[in-house]
């Protein structure tokens, strides 16, 4: 049976930024029923900032200037009863005010509205953001120099085979299972870095420190399809 599709929606541009964590310090950020995910004793804080490119219900078209938009998340990595690998989302920051009305009324994902900027020369990405009418006000600057492709690393494999995001929503605990090809990793360097959307989920000391994983993406295209409890294996 094919799976119903949702959403589809090209991810572009995207930098990674991950710090090691002892999962006893997010644990307590996982929905009901969703753990830390692990490699070698450790989870990961990911910061993210990427540019969604053609978003649309279904497999229709593209949704006009609705569904391109800049959006920077903040975020970890679950894992849940059933043994399905997904993402937990502290926060999404993106420049589309509609985007967060529609997101956190139907997926309850944590989307926030924020003033952004893209801007590319040559292998340079600067990101830019910062959030409108926050209760602490909150802003980010990520320059990064993406490099060569390369083979992806067991971490990297880690960090971005992961088919689905787990969320709470209506007293529920729920995963929303997506699909795209492997991601194409290339080797990035973070040339400059002043973060406050860290801290603005309650992680102020992890800015302060060097990343330990650092790449870049030129992205993949991806569908979401139908959410479902993640308590309960989905069958067919």
């Amino acid at each position: 049976m094919t799976p119903t599709v949702v959403m589809s929606q090209h991810w572009r541009d995207l930098s990674f930024l991950h710090w090691a964590v002892d999962p006893v310090e997010v644990a307590h950020r996982m929905p009901p029923g969703v753990r830390p995910d692990t490699l070698d004793g450790k989870t990961y804080v990911g910061l993210i900032p990427f540019r969604m490119v053609g978003a649309g219900l279904g497999r229709g078209p593209a949704i006009p200037w609705l569904g391109t938009f800049l959006e920077t998340n903040v975020r970890l990595y679950s894992v849940d009863a059933t043994g399905r690998r997904g993402i937990v989302f502290l926060s999404l920051d993106t420049d589309r005010a509609a985007v967060v009305l529609g997101a956190r009324a139907g997926f309850g994902v944590p989307y926030r509205w924020a003033r952004m900027r893209y801007h590319r020369d040559g292998d340079t990405h600067t990101y830019d953001a910062r959030l409108r009418r926050p209760a602490t006000p909150a802003s980010s600057r990520l320059v990064v120099r993406a490099g060569a492709a390369r083979t992806p690393t067991e971490l990297d494999h880690f960090l971005s085979a992961r088919w689905g995001l787990h969320t709470r929503w209506w007293g529920r605990t729920l995963y929303v299972p997506n699909r795209h090809a492997a991601w194409p990793v290339h080797d990035a360097e973070l040339l400059e870095i002043d973060d406050g959307l860290l801290a603005s989920v309650g992680l102020p000391e992890l800015a302060a420190r060097p990343p330990d994983h650092v790449g870049f993406s030129p992205g993949v295209h991806t569908e979401f399809g139908l959410p479902g409890d993640a308590r309960r294996p989905r069958r067919g």
